[in-house]
């Protein structure tokens, strides 16, 4: 009896799923980054999709348009240490930290947990002197990402939300193009995780939850207030929303990491953070810095209740190269983003 019981233990043991290693933080700080995606074992799976232990999934109220693709965004903190909270701007984020984002298509974004097909996977890794900024390329048989510092392209399709076939030149940035967008008083910083677009909720496992109150219970967030008392920035597809504060939440989201005061486009005086109240530095009666092409013929930036006499607004709509906004990380118009745009303008009282 003992032996059976001890053969049928051994078996167990056999067939058990082995506890996966922990994430790699010699190599998140290593002064080369890893080859492969996998080194770091931020996932606890081959293909990506289960986080390892000690990473958590997130999400932001209004994210980036990037012609259409699903986003999966994780934080990875050293253990025992935490990001400390700041009511404006980024979090401060220890030495160790890394946020990762996957790019991915579902074949038909009707059904977006699919025949989902993992395109890259973004890193900004905090070391000692500063952030670095990584792109890892899925291969075909989604097992493994690689190492793609000078970028790459490749054709995606897939059918949208109303049914209609795409096809899309996918690129994914170079290491001097991560710069431009996420450069922010001339040093490279994350865009995204800031308290009003981290204060809303997130399906975690365990049911939904504050992803601000989330952080803070589970030691990864240090000095947040309650979510009541915090910002926040609502959800620029929620039509329950106020529309100036869904507007401003897109072009916030969109435009303003490099439309703002600290950012690349300072010199053009047009300021779309969220923080800007000026209606000058907001584009309302303000001419352009540089006539051109990306005027198309018009004198104003915003005018109110005119759309079609916008430049913001037929920039936006625009996917001519040197003529569209943001330059980069789309090839698509925003059909639905523009849209916002163009009833916010029209709502505004004409002067």
């Amino acid at each position: 009896m003992r032996l059976g019981l001890a053969l049928l233990a051994a078996l167990a043991s056999l067939g058990a799923a082995p506890k996966p290693e922990p994430v790699a933080l010699e190599a998140l700080l290593a002064e080369a980054p890893a080859p492969r995606l996998s080194d770091y074992r931020l996932f606890a799976d081959a293909a990506g999709r289960r986080p390892n232990g000690g990473v958590t999934p997130y999400a932001l109220n209004t994210p980036l348009f990037t012609d259409y693709a699903e986003k999966f965004r994780y934080l990875y903190l050293p253990p025992g240490a935490k990001a400390r909270y700041r009511a404006d701007g980024v979090f401060d984020f220890p030495v160790g930290a890394a946020l990762v984002k996957t790019f991915a298509y579902p074949a038909d974004l009707r059904r977006p947990d699919q025949q989902v097909r993992y395109l890259e996977t973004r890193l900004l890794v905090r070391k000692a002197d500063g952030w670095v900024a990584l792109a890892y390329v899925w291969n075909a048989e989604q097992t493994e990402a690689v190492l793609k510092r000078a970028g790459a392209r490749f054709e995606v399709a897939f059918t949208d939300g109303q049914g209609a076939q795409r096809r899309i030149d996918y690129a994914v940035p170079n290491q001097n193009q991560c710069k431009e967008c996420h450069q922010l008083d001339r040093t490279l910083q994350p865009v995204g995780p800031k308290a009003r677009n981290l204060n809303g909720d997130f399906a975690y496992a365990t049911g939904p939850e504050n992803q601000l109150a989330h952080w803070t219970r589970q030691g990864l967030l240090a000095g947040a207030p309650p979510p009541g008392r915090a910002p926040r920035t609502v959800r620029w597809d929620d039509p329950a929303e106020p529309l100036e504060a869904r507007a401003r939440a897109y072009l916030d989201a969109n435009c303003a990491h490099c439309h703002q005061p600290r950012a690349i486009a300072s010199n053009s005086g047009l300021f779309l953070n969220v923080e800007e109240t000026r209606p000058s530095h907001l584009g309302v009666g303000k001419g352009p810095v540089a006539a051109g092409r990306g005027s198309g013929g018009l004198s104003v930036g915003i005018a109110p209740g005119r759309p079609d006499a916008s430049i913001l607004a037929f920039r936006m709509a625009s996917n001519e190269p040197g003529v569209m906004m943001p330059e980069l990380g789309r090839s698509l118009v925003h059909d639905e983003g523009v849209r916002l745009i163009r009833e916010w303008i029209a709502a505004m009282p004409a002067s």
